[in-house]
């Protein structure tokens, strides 16, 4: 039962439970010290000292230095603030339980410590040291203890908090810091192995309080400031709960096509989707795999067939994208279960990041119309894009990221394929916007977007909004060093003013203006319309929502306002003032515009069709 006196009840737990921890710590240094002093196990202890200092080397001293260093106060305080200040930053929500858990355990360990060594004095090991010695207690081992607090802290936040194998190699690769520390510790002469245990048990004892205190009880489905999010509420709810007057129409028997990306969706997940749908009334439940060939599965049959309530797209970006390529104008409602490497439409959405959650919290709130973009080209036949669709850089990045790696890293995969295509050459094209006439440009990158945020809170189009009814577009041509400096810099600074106003304000109302014409030195310049037509002088590769197509020289996109039903749980957020339309500028470079003396292209009729590949 929570009261309002839970706040209180923590604090007086922390207080006794760091008051055991600190007099069981000063028990055991008095049992090292003077009980067992004399114990052969201990004395031996000098000849593990001795032994390290007669196999010292300059290789193993560099590297017995820089662990040193890396489990220093300095080092320590500066990775922890860091960190914290990363937990604060996060997009969606500032993560407070988590950085207060970390900031606590690095603090309450060296408050012990330093009651610790007041009551315990024991001498350093009578060997030559590598480094200056303290005026504490050789017991326990305040660098290893330290390091235990802070990257033992990081691998239990990871463990607990985060989702995919890669977790387990990165906790792994944490854990094995601390022991590393202790032994370049009696390497250098500064702790005898007891003391390097005590560090070790001081370190746990530490992790092991804080997370009874802060973590206890919270489960992943948590939201990011620690409050319940209201799937971790209805998890008591039984198949016979009563639904609101307001959700009546989900009544029983209802039929819903379930597309589901194979890998993305493991067993246990589709269980919990299974589970979900039917206590929601969805009781007639198809299930359909998807494949290279039928990105989508049999969801265009299904729907064909007709009596389709809801499409439910578990998978990534690519599953969701070939799922609103069917249904959208269609008026069936889609449902996002988040499973892929990006998951870029539910992150707009501000749909929760545990999929399951996201769907149960949608099957509780309404439908919702938003737009959606439809893209054509050469050798590129018609189709619907719900994120982003672009060629250059972006593209490239994309066609080259290693499936390997994606399944392992998730999105940084991107990242290490971004860093191959850094010295491309910049294409030349012109743009075209809503029949106006043609803009000449050179950039690296072009990108049009139904939404604007990518990983980790970057806007890249910080006014796209996925009601407003027009398509955004960036071209990116940072010029060396100082031209990417110069982007970073302003990406950089637009999420610091979004996120300026608190969490509670709306999407975009940091923003003092529209973002239309260059910035940032001319490395970034903007445009905003409801048809876009580029023309490329050369072929470049092509990627729509994350999906590698074929390479052309062509892209002509346009926006169909409201055309995707989508389950959500409450409205997105209002739009943006429309912006005007911009019709570009001398920036300083290349640039001239010339006249349209080419037709525009023919607008072809929307068919349904299965895309070349898919990046779920």
């Amino acid at each position: 039962m929570t009261t309002e006196n839970g706040g209180a009840a923590r604090r007086s737990r922390l207080v006794w439970l760091v008051a055991a921890q600190a007099a069981s710590m000063v028990l055991l240094g008095m049992l090292v010290t003077r009980v067992a002093a004399g114990h052969r196990l201990l004395s031996l202890e000098n000849e593990v000292n001795r032994a390290f200092a007669a196999h010292r080397n300059p290789l193993a001293d560099g590297v017995s230095e820089w662990l040193s260093v890396m489990a220093g106060t300095e080092a320590i305080v500066g990775v922890t603030l860091l960190c914290i200040a990363g937990m604060l930053a996060l997009p969606r929500a500032p993560r407070w339980t988590e950085a207060v858990f970390l900031g606590a355990s690095v603090a309450v360990q060296s408050a012990v410590f330093l009651v610790v060594t007041v009551f315990v004095e024991r001498p350093r090991p009578d060997v030559a040291q590598l480094d200056g010695a303290p005026p504490t207690s050789s017991f326990p081992s305040g660098h290893v203890g330290a390091s235990v607090a802070l990257y033992g802290g990081l691998a239990t936040l990871l463990l607990s908090r985060t989702r995919g194998p890669w977790r387990y190699v990165t906790a792994a690769a944490l854990l094995l810091v601390p022991p590393a520390v202790g032994l370049s510790r009696m390497y250098r002469g500064m702790h005898h192995p007891s003391d390097v245990a005590g560090g070790l048990l001081n370190g746990a004892a530490t992790l092991l309080v804080m997370g009874s205190v802060f973590l206890s009880g919270r489960t992943p489905a948590a939201s990011p400031s620690g409050r319940t999010q209201p799937a971790a509420r209805g998890a008591a709810r039984t198949p016979d709960t009563v639904v609101p007057a307001r959700h009546a129409a989900r009544r029983p028997g209802r039929r819903v096509v379930v597309v589901r990306h194979p890998h993305g969706c493991a067993d246990e997940l589709a269980d919990k989707v299974r589970s979900l749908l039917h206590r929601h009334g969805y009781t007639d439940q198809r299930w359909t795999p998807t494949t290279v060939e039928q990105p989508c599965g049999g969801l265009a049959e299904e729907c064909a067939a007709g009596g389709v309530d809801l499409v439910v797209a578990c998978g990534g970006d690519g599953t969701v994208r070939a799922c609103a390529d069917v249904v959208a104008g269609a008026g069936i409602p889609l449902a996002l279960v988040p499973c892929g490497t990006g998951n870029l439409l539910a992150r707009n959405l501000e749909l929760p990041p545990d999929p399951a959650t996201a769907l149960d919290e949608a099957l509780v709130g309404g439908e919702f119309g938003i737009d959606v973009g439809r893209v054509a080209g050469d050798d590129l036949p018609p189709t619907r894009f719900t994120v982003m669709t672009g060629a250059g850089f972006d593209a490239a990045m994309v066609r080259d990221a290693s499936p390997a790696l994606k399944a392992r890293l998730g999105w940084a995969a991107y990242v290490l394929s971004a860093a191959r295509h850094l010295g491309d050459p910049r294409m030349r094209l012109t743009i075209r916007l809503d029949g106006g006439r043609r803009l000449r440009r050179r950039a690296r990158m072009v990108v049009i977007g139904n939404v604007g945020a990518l990983q980790g809170g970057l806007e890249l189009l910080p006014r796209a909004r996925l009601d407003s009814g027009r398509l955004e577009v960036v071209l990116f041509d940072p010029r060396g060093a100082a031209g990417w400096l110069a982007a970073a810099v302003h990406l950089a600074a637009r999420v610091a003013r979004r996120r300026a106003p608190g969490p509670d304000s709306p999407r975009g109302t940091a923003d003092a203006g529209p973002v239309a014409g260059p910035v940032a030195g001319g490395s970034l310049e903007y445009f905003s319309a409801a048809r876009i037509d580029i023309r490329f002088a050369r072929i470049q590769p092509r990627e729509v929502d994350g999906d590698t197509m074929t390479e052309g020289s062509r892209l002509t996109a346009e926006t169909e306002p409201g055309a995707l039903r989508i389950r959500l749980p409450r409205a997105p957020g209002a739009p943006a003032p429309a912006l005007p339309h911009a019709r570009g500028g001398h920036n300083g470079r290349d640039v001239h515009d010339e006249p349209d003396d080419a037709p525009a292209i023919a607008h072809t009729p929307h068919t349904p069709h299965a895309p070349h590949t898919a990046q779920h």
